[in-house]
């Protein structure tokens, strides 16, 4: 379900459904404490990683990569 809805969200352009979710799981992530696991984690820093050696791609070109490979 989790990897559906990143699916969904990551394609979406519509402003007021992604401030929407943001609005939920702002509200929800006050009531509740989060808690990573160790890949995620591990994910997180490699992303920080890749922000600063600059690795990184414009949401135009990962969604016309995203067009291609799904071709």
């Amino acid at each position: 379900m989790k990897s559906r809805l990143i699916d969904r969200i990551m394609v979406s352009e519509n402003e007021q459904l992604l401030n929407a979710i943001e609005g939920l799981l702002r509200a929800t992530q006050e009531k509740e404490e989060i808690s990573l696991t160790s890949e995620q984690i591990e994910m997180l820093q490699m992303s920080e990683v890749d922000i600063k050696e600059n690795r990184l791609i414009s949401e135009k070109d990962l969604m016309r990569q995203d067009e291609e490979w799904m071709k």
